[in-house]
């Protein structure tokens, strides 16, 4: 399985191979003992299945990162375009010319500490973290290295942004104040709970004011300083269900703001091409805000929630709310809105005491 060889004034260890088959080396001593001591190691390691070939093991970490990136073809653009920008700012700088063998858990804690220091958000922390995380994982599903020095390392804890929530009297004002080529965007925001990117997607075809409905198929993202149009966050259509009112103000902003043809994008920016969020929030959302006088803080996305906060107002079950604003699980909507359903204490007590009851009471 292994031997050691005389190569001049040296001993070379050899190993055969599992993979392939061919003699390798594990090493070259100045002390036979020592080479001979390496050769049970390996031995030992080629029986048990913990050997790496050293090769693989000093692998620069720049070359294995570019091949398992390689590998992510199937990813939206957005999502590369992130794990591009995490190895180029965060990964590479500090990792890029390390060899496999040679990453450890300290290094990556200190890693963490730095970027932390730095100001970093926790959040971008977490999201580079991960990402190195994965590639370490792979390289030990690939038997180039034993363990990831990225597991159980202290990450800071991720703090999410506080939800606001407007009530429907609070829509209103907000929408008024808005420029009128936009106030059906603003309502349908809040009253569907649609994504960003959804409402970017939304083209006429999707959207049946008789049927009261519209379909979300599509999301749209910025790359690189374009619009690239992909499927949905979790990869499917579904049906959003529309109130009256709404079904009225859709049909009316088709008919006077929204090109015939059925692709046509229902909301868009002045110049009719898709929205710039960026510009929107800058030179319309924000103004609006503050005429309206509402929490400077509000975001669009908080439209979102407001939809999410009226349904449950209105005494909508979570499973209603979780299909209309297209959460993958229903633990994902109670995660974020189980604090909105009302807290009915009494009718615990009653259940407790009525259970207590059936079983005839305390007993002496």
């Amino acid at each position: 399985m292994a031997r050691v060889r005389k190569h001049r004034s040296k001993w070379q260890v050899l190993y055969r191979d599992p993979a392939t088959g061919r003699e390798r080396s594990a090493g070259v001593y100045t002390r036979k003992g020592d080479a001979t001591k390496q050769r049970r190691a390996v031995e030992y390691r080629l029986q048990t299945g913990e050997w790496i070939d050293p090769t693989l093991q000093a692998t620069a970490y720049t070359d294995w990162a570019q091949t398992w990136i390689d590998t992510k073809t199937h990813l939206k653009p957005k999502t590369l375009e992130g794990y591009e920008s995490l190895f180029r700012s965060r990964i590479l700088p500090h990792f890029g010319k390390a060899r496999l063998r040679d990453i450890r858990a300290i290094e990556i804690e200190q890693w963490i500490s730095a970027m932390h220091d730095e100001g970093l958000s926790p959040s971008r922390i977490h999201q580079a973290h991960s990402l190195i995380s994965s590639t370490l994982s792979a390289a030990v599903r690939s038997q180039m290295i034993q363990s990831n020095p990225a597991e159980g390392v202290s990450l800071p804890r991720r703090t999410r942004n506080p939800m606001l929530f407007l009530s429907p009297t609070e829509v209103k004002r907000l929408a008024n104040e808005v420029p009128s080529e936009h106030r059906a965007l603003i309502w349908t925001l809040a009253y569907t709970g649609i994504r960003e990117g959804e409402a970017t997607a939304l083209r006429r075809r999707r959207v049946n004011p008789l049927l009261r409905e519209l379909v979300i198929a599509e999301s749209a993202t910025d790359v690189r300083g374009r619009k690239v149009f992909t499927s949905t966050k979790n990869h499917e259509s579904r049906t959003v269900a529309l109130p009256n009112f709404l079904c009225d103000m859709l049909s009316d902003h088709l008919n006077a703001d929204v090109l015939p043809e059925p692709d046509a994008l229902v909301f868009t920016s002045t110049v009719d091409g898709p929205i710039d969020w960026s510009n929107f929030r800058t030179r319309i959302w924000k103004p609006a805000v503050l005429r309206a006088a509402l929490n400077p803080a509000l975001r669009i996305h908080d439209l979102r929630h407001t939809a999410a906060s009226i349904l449950i107002a209105e005494g909508c079950q979570a499973k209603v709310v979780q299909e209309h604003l297209g959460h993958k699980s229903i633990v994902i909507t109670m995660d974020r809105y189980g604090h909105l359903y009302p807290e009915d204490r009494s009718k615990v007590s009653n259940a407790l005491d009525a259970a207590f009851a059936r079983r005839g009471g305390a007993t002496a």
